[in-house]
């Protein structure tokens, strides 16, 4: 009689499985997410370093031909960012903003850090797709939202980033002991990071919106990130499930598939020009640096491999870098948007890529000094110059090349052609929308594809002119 008790939900609960998670817990759960994504090479889900003719395939054609129905890709991508990561930052948001024993700048630095987050997350989902949900968005009561103007959601996010920087505080902590695994709580840091991200945001739309950009890179310039050490990344760890999702694709330690090896369209280039960081991005063949025909099927053995240093289990993760930064310095120099030295920006972009991936200053010394990589004898214009360097640092990062490659128009990229490739092939310019939304949300999936000229691979998102 004494064992008895009131209810038997005292012993119908799963300790194993928590039933309330605190935001920090959230808020690294979506950075992980989006690192995830932006990072993985499943040809289920992110195929753009196939697009930006980093990679090529060995067997299987379907993703270097640009054929996004014969895999859910667009609903892979568009699921891990809405449903995951962003509904992870609101719910983290929605936690902190109730809790009312927080230190008030405590809670600001951390609400900061999720916005900060969360726009780099819409941002990624609008410059795939275009107009997408956004104000009718992340409503469970609406599970049939309308799809907003890409622009008009591009200038919301970029009002919501301007808002938000003036609230960090520097002297106090954000998500500390271990939640932020980005900074740790270093709110200096995360100045840096959300200006860096407003500078690689504006430069985006520098094509279409020149006023707009101009003011906002000549904000965000002076607060940028000022070394390698500054760099945004997730620092992933050597066991599953949390290592480099790179990895789990190409170490031999989590799977035997040979599916993957360097194209000749990149390798080529870095062998003219002897680039230091070849052994830090693809193995030796039979003594030499070979990459594998693009578009067309590759025997595994008779090429270059990617390294060892991109397979690692423990390879962080990058969201934005102090290369990338460098460049779009130089850039925002030679459109008149900051003064400086657009040639000192190129030079330290391509200096700190080598340095990143394990080379000297010494080497990018040597490798900048010759005809074709000096930035004053470099040929064609200065998109030219930049997007062909940057198209390099940003190996790895198919993702953000093909942005890079889409608004700077360099290098200049072919689809295969000639053989069995099938004729009119064109490099995707856009992803078109998942096929959940087509079947669950047709019509305004439907009034969202004739709104932006077509649900097509090939339509232009309205920022890339030219």
């Amino acid at each position: 009689m004494t064992s008895c008790v009131d209810s038997l939900d005292d012993y119908n609960i799963n300790e194993k499985k928590a039933t309330v998670v605190p935001p920090v817990t959230l808020f690294t759960n979506a950075l992980k997410g989006l690192a995830d994504i932006v990072t993985t090479p499943s040809v289920n889900l992110n195929n753009y370093r196939l697009y930006v003719q980093h990679w090529s395939t060995t067997t299987y054609l379907d993703e270097p031909r640009y054929n996004v129905t014969a895999r859910t890709i667009p609903q892979g991508f568009w699921q891990a960012i809405y449903r995951d990561v962003i509904s992870d930052l609101n719910e983290s948001k929605r936690l902190l903003n109730s809790d009312n024993l927080l230190e008030a700048k405590m809670k600001a630095n951390q609400l900061a850090s999720i916005e900060i987050m969360e726009i780099m997350s819409w941002a990624a989902l609008v410059n795939t797709f275009g107009n997408i949900p956004y104000t009718e968005s992340m409503n469970p009561e609406n599970p049939l939202p309308k799809y907003d103007d890409a622009k008009t959601v591009y200038d919301a996010l970029l009002t919501r980033l301007d808002a938000v920087l003036p609230t960090i505080t520097t002297t106090t902590s954000g998500f500390a002991g271990g939640g932020d695994v980005i900074y740790n709580g270093d709110m200096s840091k995360w100045l840096k990071f959300g200006n860096s991200l407003k500078l690689k945001l504006a430069m985006i739309i520098a094509d279409s919106d020149e006023a707009k950009a101009k003011a906002l890179v000549a904000a965000a310039a002076p607060n940028v990130f000022t070394s390698i050490a500054d760099k945004a990344a997730f620092p992933y760890i050597a066991t599953p499930p949390n290592q480099n999702p790179t990895s789990a694709n190409l170490n031999i330690l989590f799977t035997t598939r040979q599916d993957f090896i360097p194209a000749a369209t990149l390798v080529n280039p870095m062998n003219e020009f002897s680039d230091p960081r070849r052994d830090d991005f693809f193995t030796l063949q039979n003594g030499a640096y070979v990459g594998g025909n693009y578009g067309f099927a590759n025997a595994y053995t008779n090429f270059s491999h990617v390294s060892d240093k991109v397979i690692a289990p423990t390879l962080e993760g990058l969201f934005l870098d102090y290369s990338e930064v460098q460049f779009l310095l130089a850039e925002a120099v030679e459109r008149g948007f900051i003064t400086g030295s657009a040639a000192s920006y190129y030079n330290n972009a391509v200096t700190a890529s080598i340095v990143y991936w394990g080379g000297t200053a010494a080497e990018a010394t040597t490798y900048l000094a010759q005809p074709k990589i000096a930035y004053a004898t470099a040929p064609g214009t200065y998109k030219d110059k930049i997007g062909f360097q940057k198209w390099i640092a940003l190996y790895n990062r198919g993702w953000e090349s093909w942005i890079e490659w889409r608004r700077l128009d360099a290098p200049k990229l072919s689809p295969p052609t000639g053989g069995n490739a099938p004729a009119g092939l064109a490099i995707p310019v856009r992803m078109i929308y998942p096929i959940n939304e087509q079947t669950l949300n047709g019509a305004n999936r439907s009034a969202a594809a004739d709104a932006i000229g077509g649900d097509l691979a090939t339509t232009k998102l309205w920022w890339d002119k030219f």
